[in-house]
């Protein structure tokens, strides 16, 4: 029979295991996102050949990198606002595009929705943990 505290520990364990599989999801969704676009207008189906100026989008998802890789919440907020705007490139493409383009649109879409939900499941569960930890009574200081 586990204790109250056995369980408190492993569902604080759990919460950390959650936390971490959310972080790593954000950074290789950010990083896949990355590729993808420099890929997609470099390589596999750009708008002229040889490449186009349009492989700069990729640039902008750069900057935030490092903020996730640091786990700077504040990082995670405001990349969850910012992929939408990839996201609507993602879903205009799909529609309007030939072939591959429009299936490398498709996958743009599904990345930001990965990035988007675990950016928004990472600072929940961020800020969840901290109000619990600050509601917890404290163990008084014992020598």
């Amino acid at each position: 029979m586990s204790t109250p505290f056995q369980t408190a520990q492993s569902s604080a364990a759990a919460l950390f295991d959650t936390v971490q599989f959310t972080r790593w999801l954000a950074v290789g969704s950010l990083l896949s996102l990355i590729l993808l676009g420099l890929g997609w207008e470099l390589l596999w189906a750009p708008l002229r050949p040889g490449g186009s100026w349009l492989a700069l989008k990729a640039l902008p998802l750069c900057i935030p990198l490092a903020g996730l890789l640091k786990n700077r919440m504040y990082t995670y907020r405001w990349v969850s606002l910012m992929v939408w705007l990839y996201f609507t490139e993602g879903a205009v493409r799909a529609y309007s595009d030939r072939p591959p383009s429009n299936y490398l649109a498709l996958l743009e879409v599904l990345l930001c929705l990965a990035l988007f939900t675990a950016c928004a499941l990472h600072v929940r569960l961020r800020l969840g943990r901290a109000k619990a930890a600050a509601l917890s009574p404290k163990e008084p200081n014992t020598p």
